[in-house]
């Protein structure tokens, strides 16, 4: 006899991406050559069709405020068309340790009513913590934008600010709350020259192996403290990335 048909529950999967409607990145008009670049990186990782490019001309007088006001821009566009979940790009992005499967089990995790704001692909924090999720850490965001997602709600909050001061990183660390990054972390800060005003410092961070290796080392440091405190090459390690943060706080 015949066993009837038992209907599986439906398990939802997001392909890549598109947990994320609407994906800008962020180019100053000049430099094309950037653009071209992370054209390349955008389709390594099965992003490219998906990403609208924010071309802004570089500000007159005052590179921060330039950077600060096209983050607004974009998430502002992204509201603006009813995005949920907006993803945003600095054009000098590169992707290392990119999984798929890691992604897409993020998202599916955030998915589920996890209330969240942020979730970064790549920066700098303050301390980590696990969760549910094993690719998922719950962050006390320091610094870097380069790639990070908002959650609406909390778009809809940040764009009620405008330009008084504060760099945009440095914004997004005062008014963080429900702060995740992917993990590990895929997305990192180019090597090429920076674009806003502290060139002293980003050359300082290039003795360091520039931002790539600074931001592996902390994130390093926040997941694995105690061996790293317990190895005498860890404490190497450890001291190079308190320089590193103290380079990072200039």
């Amino acid at each position: 006899m015949n066993q009837p048909d038992i209907k599986q529950p439906e398990v939802k999967h997001h392909d890549d991406w598109t947990f994320f409607d609407k994906i800008y990145c962020i180019s100053i008009d000049q430099r094309r050559d950037r653009r071209e670049q992370v054209k390349k990186q955008f389709a390594e990782v099965g992003m490219l069709e998906r990403v609208e490019f924010a071309i802004v001309d570089k500000h007159p007088t005052n590179p921060e405020q330039g950077i600060f006001e096209s983050h607004m821009a974009c998430l502002q566009k992204g509201l603006a068309r009813g995005g949920r979940h907006i993803l945003v790009f600095e054009d000098d992005v590169f992707f290392q340790t990119y999984n798929s499967s890691v992604l897409r089990g993020v998202c599916d995790y955030l998915d589920t009513g996890v209330k969240w704001n942020g979730l970064f692909l790549g920066c700098m924090v303050d301390g980590s913590t696990r969760t549910a999720e094993k690719n998922l850490m719950k962050i006390t965001y320091r610094t870097l934008a380069h790639a990070y997602a908002l959650n609406r709600p909390f778009a809809e909050k940040l764009v009620q600010n405008s330009w008084k001061g504060i760099p945009f990183d440095e914004f997004l660390r005062l008014n963080q709350e429900e702060f995740y990054a992917i993990y590990p972390m895929c997305a990192f800060q180019g090597l090429s020259g920076t674009d806003n005003q502290r060139i002293a410092i980003d050359r300082v961070r290039r003795l360091f192996g520039g931002l790539p290796f600074i931001q592996k080392m902390n994130e390093l440091y926040h997941n694995h403290p105690l061996p790293l405190l317990g190895a005498t090459a860890g404490i190497t390690v450890v001291s190079m990335l308190l320089l590193a943060l103290l380079i990072l706080k200039v």
